[in-house]
């Protein structure tokens, strides 16, 4: 764990080196973050880092949309996202199971053209599953927002585990 006290004395090439990796394969937003330091809590850190992402352009929210792996997949990904999905067994499907996710995240690509993001912690396979089938129901500009979310809500549980604000 790094604490906040660390996390506020450090440059930014060193704060990028620790919390680079928060939103997923973008450093550019703890990079554009660090600028706002120094932070109080867990929660102003996450906040920044939102902030950062909020006020990027299309084409750096679509990016970092696009770098996060499909559920379920079998495919090379982060540390931590292969942490978050072995959490709620997306590393033990069974082959209808696999097919099943492979089959929704194709789905779902072909509609939105950027991978299905939820924030898997807290979640179960049948309650993302069930998540996919309601959410292929929205439009892009409601999914992209979704989206958004999801990724707010997995940065800030990566942070939770990670700095120590005590």
């Amino acid at each position: 764990m790094t604490s906040l006290s660390e996390l506020n004395q450090m440059n930014q090439d060193d704060f990028v080196a620790a919390l680079g990796w928060i939103f997923e394969d973008s450093p550019w937003v703890a990079a554009k973050a660090w600028a706002k330091k120094p932070f109080t809590d867990v929660s102003s850190l996450h906040q920044s880092m939102v902030d950062v992402v909020r006020e990027a352009n299309d084409i750096e929210k679509l990016a970092l949309v696009c770098a996060h792996p499909d559920l379920g997949a079998k495919a090379k990904m982060a540390e931590a996202s292969v942490k978050e999905q072995a959490g709620v067994g997306l590393d033990r499907l069974n082959p209808e199971e696999y097919d099943k996710f492979n089959y929704l995240n194709q789905a779902y690509k072909e509609k939105f053209n950027f991978p299905f993001i939820v924030a898997v912690k807290n979640h179960t396979k049948e309650s993302i599953l069930a998540s996919f089938s309601q959410r292929l129901e929205n439009s892009k500009e409601t999914e992209l927002q979704t989206v958004l979310a999801e990724i707010e809500k997995i940065a800030l549980f990566r942070l939770q585990e990670v700095i120590d604000d005590k």
